[in-house]
């Protein structure tokens, strides 16, 4: 009977060894690794770049509500012209420029000095979900599920007036998730690898 026993607690003292043996894999190199990828983007209103100084007509452009949310805003200067055109009544078309206060929040196109975007933060990495060896034989290759947010939101981008003409901004300022592959270079050095298109 003392013989079971002391076999039962050598088991269970070999079992709890190798448990405390298996290694887990330091995250912090994952979320240095994924927001540097990040760096140097930033999260901004429209998808392509727009160009300022820019005219809308109220009565049919749908552009007139981002802009009069604009330029609530402070960043976006508005003024009333009249367009006349030759056998029509004159039509009251907004005008709008960038205002002072715009040009903290404007990233202008390298390629168009007129053209560029409002952006309103920069992605960053809360917690990895997980990572799992895509070979648990050589662990140089992980696939990482994640969740960021976007940090350095300004005040523009809080106001209701902004929230609503662009919901973009409600849900870039959400906690998301997504999923990295991450690939360990020889030096140790953790890096994202690049998504291939489609």
């Amino acid at each position: 009977m003392l013989g079971r026993i002391a076999l039962v607690i050598v088991l269970a003292g070999l079992f709890a060894s190798a448990n405390g043996c298996k290694k887990q894999v330091d995250r912090a190199p994952f979320i240095a690794a994924i927001n540097a990828s990040y760096a140097g983007r930033h999260v901004c209103l429209w998808p392509q770049p727009t160009k300022f100084p820019a005219q809308a007509d109220p009565s049919k452009d749908d552009r007139v509500r981002d802009y009069d949310a604009l330029t609530d805003a402070g960043l976006l200067i508005r003024e009333y012209v009249e367009e006349r055109k030759p056998l029509a009544p004159s039509v009251q078309i907004n005008k709008y420029n960038l205002s002072d206060k715009a040009h903290s929040a404007w990233i202008p196109d390298p390629n168009h000095p007129d053209s560029g975007n409002f952006c309103f933060g920069h992605f960053n990495v809360t917690a990895i979900d997980k990572a799992i060896p895509n070979d648990p034989s050589n662990p140089m290759q992980y696939t990482v599920n994640y969740q960021y947010e976007t940090e350095g939101i300004p005040g523009w981008a809080r106001t209701p007036e902004s929230m609503r003409a662009f919901p973009k901004i409600a849900a870039d300022t959400s906690i998301q998730s997504a999923t990295a592959t991450l690939v360990k270079s020889t030096d140790g050095a953790w890096s994202v690898e690049p998504q291939t298109a489609q």
